[in-house]
C-alpha cells in the first residue's frame, strides 16, 4: 500500500493586533507556527550543547511520548518514542513527559494512569541514548487522588520535582507542589512544599497546572497555565510568577494572564522554557490552530520571552497572542513538508505508527511490498494502525487488494468506540461509522468481483466533514456519498488519528499493497 497524506497547504491569514502584539520584522527570516505539527500537547524541551530535544503527550496512543530533535528550534525531526513497551504499572493517559538531562543521562518524569486504581501519578525512566528508548523505574510519586505534570530542576546542587496536586480531591484547592529528589533523581526524599495555589476568583478559576521554572537574575520564574485545557470549550491561558527562593514565597504577576487566545491560535499553555546559546528565552508550548482546532489537536508552538530590566519581569515578544509569523531564533529558514508518502517497498523507512493503548498492540510487518496487519483486537471499529494528522486539510488514500473474508478500511479513529471509515472486500465497499460504541453501515457499494486493486480516499477541509471516494483498477474516481459529518471524532484531550483498520472475527491477515 502507499499512504498519501497530502496537505493542501493552508496559509493562515490573520490580523494580529499590532498595538498589542507587534509583528516580526519584514527583513528578518521568519517561522510560522506550529514548529511541531499535529497533536503534541504539554511539550517539554531541553538543550544539550547545541541540540534541542522535545517530548509530548501521547494520551491514549501508543507508543507513549514521541520525541523530536532540532538544532534551530523551528525544524524538528522525529526521533522515536520514550517507550516501545508500555510501563508495566500503567494503562493509559500518557500525559506531560518532563525531559531532564544531567551528567550524560536523560531522565523522563511522566504522568500515566495506574492499572490498579485508574488514578494518574508520576513515573520516572532514564536512558543514555534517546534513540534506544528509556528504562522504566516505575512509580515515583503517588499523591492523594492525583499527581500530574512533573517539572524537575536543579537548585544549589540538589534536584527537585514539582507537580500539580488535588485536581481530583473534593474540598481541596488545586496546588502546585514541590519536593526534593534523591541525588540519582529516582526517589522523592523531601517533604512537600507549596509553590502556588490556584485563585478561584480570576482567570485561574479552572485550576493551575503545567508549571515550568527557570532562573534569570536574582529570581526564579515560573510559567503556568490555568482554566480548561482541552476541547471546543477550552479557555486555557498562561501566567507568570517569581520567587527569590524555590520554596517561595512566590509572587504572581499583576498583569496575568500573559498569553491568551486569538483567532489564529486558541487556548495556549502548558510548555517549558529553554535558553539558546546566545541566552534568548523560548517557550515551547501547545495551542489549537484557529482553523483546524480539535480535529488536529494541540500543536507544538514556539513563543519568545523578552526581559524588562526595570521591572525584572519577562513578557512575550509579540504580546499576549501568538502571532502568525515570528523571527526565526537562529536565522534558520523553516522547511515545510506538504506530503507524506509511505511506500512499503522501502522496508528501512522509519514510520511513526500509533495505535490505541486500550487494545492489544497490533501485530504488523512489511513484507514483499505489503503492510501486513494481523487481527488481534475485537470491537466495533476493529484492529487499527495509524498516523498523527498534521494539518486539518488533507487527502488520504490507500490501495488495497480485495479479499472475500476481510473488510480492509481507511479510517478516522477517535477511540475504540468512535470511528469513521471506508472499507473494501471482494465485490463491495462499505462506508461505516462507530459512534459511542454502536456500529452503523452508512452505505454499501458494489464493485466488480474480479477487481484486483481498489484505491480509497478521504478528503477534508478543516475537519468534521469528510468526502469519501474510490477508484477500481486505475479507472475513474467515484464519489461514495455526500460529505459525512463527524464532529464526534475528536475526543476530550486528543485529535483523531488517520490510518488503516480491518475487522473480522477470524485471526487473518490484511494485505495493503503499494499503489500501482
Amino acid at each position: 500500500m502507499r499512504f498519501i497524506f497530502t496537505s493542501l497547504i493552508v496559509i493562515l491569514l490573520g490580523t494580529v493586533c499590532l498595538a498589542q502584539s507587534g509583528q516580526a520584522p519584514k527583513t528578518a527570516i521568519t517561522y510560522r507556527n506550529p514548529v511541531i505539527a499535529g497533536d503534541f500537547a504539554d511539550p517539554s524541551i531541553i538543550r544539550v550543547g547545541t541540540t534541542y530535544y522535545a517530548a509530548g503527550t501521547s494520551s491514549e496512543w501508543g507508543p507513549p511520548y514521541p520525541i523530536y530533535t532540532s538544532t534551530d528550534l523551528v525544524n524538528w525531526t522525529y526521533v522515536g518514542p520514550v517507550f516501545t513497551t508500555m510501563p508495566a504499572w500503567t494503562m493509559g493517559s500518557y500525559w506531560a513527559p518532563e525531559l531532564f538531562y544531567r551528567n550524560g543521562t536523560y531522565f523522563v518524569y511522566y504522568t500515566a494512569r495506574r492499572k490498579s486504581d485508574k488514578r494518574s501519578y508520576i513515573g520516572v525512566a532514564t536512558t543514555r541514548d534517546l534513540t534506544k528508548g528509556f528504562t522504566d523505574y516505575g512509580l515515583l510519586l503517588e499523591w492523594t487522588s492525583e499527581a500530574i505534570d512533573a517539572f524537575v530542576l536543579e537548585d544549589a546542587g540538589k534536584l527537585f520535582i514539582t507537580w500539580k496536586a488535588y485536581g481530583l480531591d473534593k474540598g481541596k484547592d488545586i496546588e502546585l507542589l514541590g519536593a526534593e529528589l534523591s541525588a540519582n533523581g529516582l526517589k522523592v526524599t523531601g517533604k512537600a512544599f507549596t509553590l502556588l495555589t490556584a485563585d478561584r476568583t480570576n482567570w485561574e478559576s479552572g485550576g493551575a497546572e503545567g508549571q515550568a521554572i527557570f532562573k534569570w537574575g536574582q529570581y526564579y520564574y515560573m510559567t503556568y497555565s490555568g482554566n480548561a485545557c482541552c476541547g471546543p470549550k477550552c479557555n486555557y491561558q498562561v501566567g507568570l510568577a517569581r520567587a527569590e527562593k524555590l520554596q517561595g514565597p512566590w509572587e504572581k504577576y499583576a498583569g496575568n494572564p500573559v498569553l491568551v487566545s486569538n483567532d489564529i491560535w486558541k487556548c495556549p499553555g502548558h510548555g517549558t522554557v529553554v535558553t539558546t546559546p546566545d541566552n534568548r528565552y523560548y517557550y515551547l508550548h501547545h495551542a489549537y490552530n484557529g482553523m483546524d482546532f480539535t480535529t488536529v489537536g494541540r500543536q507544538g508552538v514556539l513563543s519568545e520571552l523578552i526581559w524588562d530590566e526595570k521591572t525584572q519581569w519577562p513578557a512575550f515578544r509579540y504580546g499576549t497572542a501568538i502571532p502568525a509569523l515570528s523571527e526565526s531564533p537562529m536565522g534558520a529558514s523553516q522547511n515545510r513538508v506538504a506530503s507524506l508518502i509511505l511506500d512499503f517497498k522501502d522496508t528501512k523507512a522509519e514510520i511513526p505508527w500509533v495505535w490505541d493503548v486500550s487494545l492489544p498492540k497490533p501485530t504488523f510487518s512489511v513484507k514483499e511490498g505489503n503492510l501486513q496487519l494481523t487481527n488481534t483486537a475485537s470491537g466495533p471499529a476493529g484492529n487499527f494502525l495509524g498516523l498523527v494528522i498534521k494539518q486539518g486539510t488533507y487527502t488520504f488514500s490507500a490501495t488495497m487488494n480485495p479479499q472475500p473474508d476481510v473488510l480492509q478500511s481507511i479510517c478516522l479513529y477517535g477511540d475504540a468506540a468512535n470511528g469513521l471509515g471506508l472499507g473494501v472486500r471482494k465485490g463491495s465497499l462499505e462506508l461505516w461509522q462507530v459512534k459511542e460504541g454502536a456500529r452503523t453501515v452508512l452505505k454499501t457499494q458494489s464493485i466488480p468481483e474480479n477487481a484486483q486493486s481498489v484505491n480509497v480516499q478521504v478528503h477534508t477541509a478543516a475537519g468534521q466533514y469528510y468526502n469519501f471516494s474510490y477508484t477500481v483498477d486505475g479507472g475513474n474516481p467515484q464519489v461514495v456519498t455526500d460529505p459525512v459529518y463527524a464532529s464526534y471524532l475528536p475526543r476530550w484531550d486528543r485529535a483523531p488519528v488517520l490510518g488503516s483498520v480491518f475487522r473480522e472475527k477470524a485471526r487473518v491477515k490484511a494485505l495493503f499493497d503499494p499503489s500501482r
